[in-house]
């Protein structure tokens, strides 16, 4: 026989926060630099009325470096992404019942969690201007599993947040269910307020759905950073197999 001795050791909790900083600080990037260096274009839209904010998609994806600094981050954010999506399956099969219902419930958000990040890789690296529909339909697919899986997540904790075993996962359902609803809330009002800019184009509007979009946003990533306190006592270890000697 052999022992498996430690070789990197990673914190999750930070962990955590790496993967949300990266697509945060990238998302200021490309407002500031969209601001500063691409103003009109940014925020030129089909009515011609002023405006003063670019949209997500028009900031992270119709310039450059703008384009490349948000891929890069996307990119590298991933795999991260996959893996805590893989820990919150193990974490919620523990924290739930041991019945079918749950099991299955699990699955299913573990399955929302995961296209939410391949849609987000989507959406990220073929721009509205390359390819309308694939962006188009990555957009959608990215909302509708982002609601879900928060607010699957939210009910299943919700149920059986007296199985919650520390005051930090605690903490965590709680800040859970304030970043969902903000979440919900801003979506439902940029939703109307893209309803009003296109009925009738009124001047700044285009900028009250920009400024929402990016609180839809931000709401999302901190959702996400909740992995912070759900795992904070754990780490990531890879280990080298060593045979015994002889």
């Amino acid at each position: 026989m052999g022992e498996a001795e430690s070789v990197i050791r990673i914190p999750l909790a930070r962990m955590a926060v790496v993967t949300v900083c990266l697509p945060l600080g990238a998302f200021l990037t490309c407002i500031y630099l969209s601001l500063r260096y691409n103003f009109d274009l940014s925020t030129a839209t089909h009515c011609g009325v002023p405006n003063y904010l670019p949209s997500i998609s028009s900031a992270i994806g119709e310039f450059v470096p703008q384009r490349y600094i948000w891929r890069f981050a996307i990119a590298l954010h991933s795999a991260p992404r996959f893996l805590l999506a893989s820990m919150y399956f193990s974490f919620m099969n523990r924290i739930l019942p041991k019945i079918p219902f749950y099991k299955n419930a699990v699955r299913v958000t573990t399955a929302l969690n995961v296209a939410e990040n391949m849609a987000l890789v989507f959406l990220s690296f073929v721009s509205s201007r390359e390819n309308y529909d694939v962006h188009k339909i990555s957009f959608i697919v990215f909302m509708v599993c982002s609601e879900l899986y928060m607010a699957l997540t939210c009910l299943l904790l919700r149920d059986n947040k007296n199985r919650l075993t520390n005051s930090l996962e605690r903490l965590a359902y709680l800040k859970k269910k304030q970043l969902m609803a903000a979440n919900i809330t801003c979506f439902i009002v940029a939703l109307y307020f893209f309803y009003r800019h296109n009925k009738y184009c009124e001047p700044g509007m285009y900028s009250v759905f920009a400024f929402m979009e990016y609180l839809v946003v931000l709401t999302n990533m901190g959702f996400h950073m909740t992995a912070y306190y759900d795992f904070h006592h754990h780490e990531l270890v890879v280990a080298e197999w060593k045979p015994a000697s002889s």
